[in-house]
């Protein structure tokens, strides 16, 4: 091995094969995954060959390696599975429903905004819903009310800095 001849990886690989398969099947329970721990495992091997006199019986040391990373393999399923469940959850959470204080405050903040929004020119009043309510594009609103899309610019811009001051007045 030491020498990168890969017959020896081979006989290797003939002579174990099956016990490190056999122990990342057990831990792992699944036979795909226990297949490639063990190609990763004889990999492993080939690139950085177990010295006999440090790690004993090369049996032992490939059935502790194997175990080692089969379980590292389950941890990691797990803390990846633990953060895609809590993903899920809080996408799939319902927003809790507003209290009574909070929808009064809603409640009154549209009030002012419809309020402010009458005070705007009907150009500027009617680029500013189409935008937000509607979701249109600048183009879009200049090619529906047949304007030039600076003019629809100018108005949506205008309209905004009007309504900034007039709701900034009704908070005063």
């Amino acid at each position: 091995m030491k020498a990168k001849q890969p017959t020896a990886l081979g006989c290797l690989y003939d002579h174990y094969g099956s016990v490190v398969y056999g122990v990342a099947l057990k831990v792992l329970q699944s036979q795909p995954e226990a297949e490639d721990l063990t190609q990763e495992i004889f990999l492993s091997l080939w690139q950085r060959p177990v010295d006999s006199a440090k790690h004993g019986h090369l049996m032992r040391y490939l059935i502790v390696m194997t175990r080692s990373r089969a379980i590292d393999k389950l941890r990691s399923h797990s803390r990846t599975l633990n953060l895609v469940q809590r993903w899920g959850q809080n996408v799939t959470a319902a927003p809790p429903a507003p209290t009574p204080v909070e929808q009064a405050v809603f409640n009154e903040r549209s009030q002012q905004v419809r309020q402010a929004l009458a005070q705007l020119s009907v150009q500027q009043r009617q680029a500013i819903e189409l935008a937000y309510d509607a979701g249109l594009s600048q183009s879009e609103i200049a090619q529906q009310l047949n304007k030039p899309l600076g003019t629809v610019k100018s108005w949506t811009r205008q309209g905004l800095l009007k309504l900034k001051q007039l709701l900034r007045d009704s908070i005063d």
